[in-house]
């Protein structure tokens, strides 16, 4: 495990703890230095503190998930609710709200592991490259092509798309997309349609016109592969479709 802590005291008895409970700990004081271990060595749990002297810990966060997707439990002095909600859109996995016990630690990590286990169980289950329409997913080696070209996707918007392309034509709630792909029990629906419209746009679709991602007003979101072509129609996009090129 990763300790990202720049308060001496507060790092030793992290460590101390962490060791007794018989878990390997790293630790680090700054953002760079966090970003440094994980680009060179594999962790189970980074544990992210967000008063860091170099870096702001939620610039650090978003700089760590562009290295790894290893769960991160931010450890933070702010309560706002709006800044908690922020960090979990932003890729954190949990939290906890300084200062908090040794035993709250514990469970956390515990709650954490047992959710990412499982996550990636549910990889392993389906580790066949996903094909819907022209759209190819491979989970295991987290990339995907629409028609042969490669999607530079994000880690959530490879999450949701990948989430929906193991359930092809079926409608997936909202409540369901939050809880899996974001893993978080609560939170705002707009979340969800910023990440649908991101998708949709690298997908050269839209939400007038759609073509894989289909959304249904108070219900969720389903994809499916698009329809055939009826023989002399030009294919979606092309000329004389009467869709965008």
């Amino acid at each position: 495990m990763l300790v990202v802590e720049d308060d001496p005291f507060v790092r030793s008895a992290l460590i101390r703890h962490l060791t007794d409970a018989a878990h390997t700990v790293r630790s680090v004081g700054t953002a760079l230095e966090a970003l440094r271990e994980v680009a060179q060595l594999r962790f189970d749990v980074v544990i992210l503190d967000l008063g860091l002297p170099d870096l702001d810990g939620a610039e650090a966060l978003k700089m760590l998930r562009g290295l790894t997707q290893v769960p991160v439990i931010v450890a933070t002095a702010r309560d706002d609710e709006r800044e908690i909600v922020r960090l979990l859109n932003d890729g954190a996995d949990d939290y906890l709200v300084k200062p908090f016990s040794v035993d709250h630690l514990s469970a956390r990590m515990a709650a954490v592991l047992r959710r990412w286990d499982g996550g990636r169980g549910a990889v392993r289950e389906r580790e066949e490259v996903l094909r819907v329409g022209g759209l190819t997913v491979d989970p295991r080696r987290r990339t995907a092509e629409l028609d042969g070209r490669p999607l530079e996707l994000t880690r959530r918007e490879f999450d949701l798309l990948a989430h929906l392309a193991g359930r092809p034509g079926e409608v997936i709630a909202r409540r369901e997309l939050l809880t899996e792909v974001w893993r978080q029990s609560y939170g705002d629906d707009q979340t969800i349609d910023v990440h649908l419209s991101w998708l949709r746009r690298k997908l050269g679709e839209t939400a007038a016109r759609p073509r894989y991602l289909h959304t249904l007003r108070g219900v969720g979101v389903k994809l499916e592969a698009p329809p055939a072509p009826v023989d002399g129609a030009a294919p979606w996009g092309g000329p004389g479709s009467g869709q965008p090129v």
